[in-house]
């Protein structure tokens, strides 16, 4: 395992995922712990895409609950269907949101978020975790980061087990 992930710095934003998903890969490659993988999946998003916040929302009781994640404080616990991750919870859809502020029922855990993106990981068709990324830009996510972070997801289904 890598003890430190690189990136180039100037490279697009497709070559920076292209280089960074086998990296994380390699983060997560015979680990079976849940929680270091997403934690270490979080940081490599953070850092090596450079991310206002990344983190996890875990699905607990029928509602998310904080998990994993790298950024300022965030929202301990949300409902199905409530923001952007609750309503990810509820449809098993991605979303992207061009400007938090303008997405019904937003839970402003930052003011300092302005876009963001959710992905949820299945097992048996089922939600059992989202993937919530916020950046300090508006319209900052596009088609290419879902691309490559359902690429994340895909890893976090193949070795989540509840």
């Amino acid at each position: 395992m890598s003890e430190e992930i690189k990136i180039s710095p100037s490279a697009d934003k497709r070559t920076r995922y292209e280089e960074l998903i086998p990296q994380v890969r390699s983060l997560v490659a015979g680990e079976t712990d849940v929680i270091a993988n997403l934690s270490n999946i979080a940081s490599a998003l953070k850092y090596g895409m450079d991310f206002f916040w990344v983190g996890f929302y875990l699905v607990k009781n029928n509602e998310l609950v904080l998990g994993p994640f790298q950024g300022p404080v965030a929202c301990t616990r949300i409902a199905e269907g409530k923001g952007v991750c609750g309503t990810v919870m509820k449809t098993g859809e991605s979303i992207i949101v061009p400007d938090v502020d303008s997405f019904p029922g937003h839970i402003a855990c930052s003011s300092d978020s302005r876009s963001e993106i959710v992905l949820p990981a299945k097992k048996d068709g089922k939600v059992i975790l989202v993937l919530d990324v916020d950046s300090a830009f508006p319209d900052h996510f596009d088609e290419t980061d879902r691309e490559y972070l359902d690429k994340i997801i895909s890893l976090v289904e193949n070795f989540y087990i509840e």
